[in-house]
């Protein structure tokens, strides 16, 4: 999930776990030890595009980091407040929970997080949720905040974050249930469809959990296709991909393109490009193919072999243009409009 909502979430827990006898600190630390995992990004420089895209929501988006950094990072706080009461257990285990609800919040979106490193490189994705939603985020804020300034011994300061914190989990349930209800429009369309798929992805849309979109694979390439919950007719009509991967053959057996090949799931097509190849990670799908004008794929990956016989990797910006008419035309293809 994006920062500020993984602030929040950690100041939650933090207070949670100790704000009776920490108070605000609790918060604060709390955002901090939400904030940790993702300062993976940091080592961007010093990697290529597939080192980034392989080492982001890895080491420290696992289990392991928790279980190991926790009580280092509760000893040092123990440490740094020692006229405070909290132990450096109470201290490890603000930092072990959050970094572990860190971690499962993330597990949420498309992206996938390497949970079991360094045991498996597997992205977990359970794509319920896009990266970015208000609805999750903003009601949850408002109650943490307001928590804040009440005295830490406050009922009232504990019912307000456990309040934040219900809302939050009710929202997170909430999503499952409409990806449930997606998929069975998504499935039956399949059937009635004789796409005959061997697994697919279906996720959320951007800042929502109402309009989803799906993408199916089968031996010959991927079938596209959108449903909101509101939409008045549950007929979807898929568009097909190639998956070309015969356009691959003059580069495998490079460890960087097999590692790329597994971060997709084996979701991406293939599409020549004036120099080398494009491979397009299918995970995120075409959000824009909603549209009459069609879209693109959010992540592209341009691939070509140099006269040394290496290969070289570039990320393609294929963001779509944001603007009054795009956001106008995206609600009221959430609200069912077609």
């Amino acid at each position: 999930m994006d920062s500020l909502t993984q602030v929040v979430l950690g100041a939650s827990v933090g207070e949670l776990v100790a704000g009776k006898k920490l108070g605000n600190k609790a918060l604060l630390w709390g955002a901090i030890a939400g904030t940790i995992p993702d300062l993976d990004v940091l080592a961007n420089p010093l990697l290529d595009m597939v080192g980034q895209l392989s080492f982001h929501r890895s080491v420290t988006h696992s289990f392991l980091f928790a279980l190991v950094i926790s009580p280092l990072l509760g000893l040092l706080l123990s440490k740094l407040y020692k006229k405070n009461e909290t132990t450096w257990k109470e201290w490890g285990w603000l930092f072990f929970w959050g970094f572990v609800t860190h971690i499962l919040l993330d597990s949420c979106t498309t992206w996938g997080t390497q949970l079991f490193w360094p045991f498996s490189n597997y992205g977990v994705a359970f794509y319920n949720v896009f990266v970015i939603d208000p609805l999750y985020t903003l009601p949850f804020m408002v109650f943490v905040i307001a928590a804040a300034f009440y005295d830490r011994k406050s009922k009232k300061r504990r019912i307000l974050n456990y309040t934040g914190l219900a809302i939050s989990c009710l929202y997170l349930l909430f999503s499952f249930g409409a990806k449930a209800a997606a998929n069975q429009v998504f499935e039956a369309n399949f059937e009635k469809q004789d796409v005959s798929y061997t697994s697919y992805i279906s996720k959320p849309t951007p800042l929502n959990t109402i309009f989803w979109s799906v993408t199916a694979q089968t031996p010959d390439g991927f079938f596209n296709g959108f449903y909101s919950l509101f939409d008045k007719s549950d007929s979807i009509n898929y568009s097909f991909e190639p998956q070309n991967k015969h356009l691959l053959e003059l580069y495998l057996g490079n460890p960087r393109l097999d590692r790329l090949l597994e971060i997709t799931k084996g979701y991406y097509t293939i599409e020549p490009a004036e120099k080398g190849i494009k491979m397009n990670d299918l995970r995120f799908g075409k959000f824009d193919d909603w549209r009459e004008s069609g879209g693109g794929y959010v992540f592209v990956y341009h691939i070509w072999k140099n006269e040394d016989g290496s290969l070289s990797f570039k990320e393609i910006n294929n963001r779509p243009k944001i603007d009054k008419q795009y956001f106008l035309d995206y609600w009221n293809r959430i609200m069912g409009s077609k």
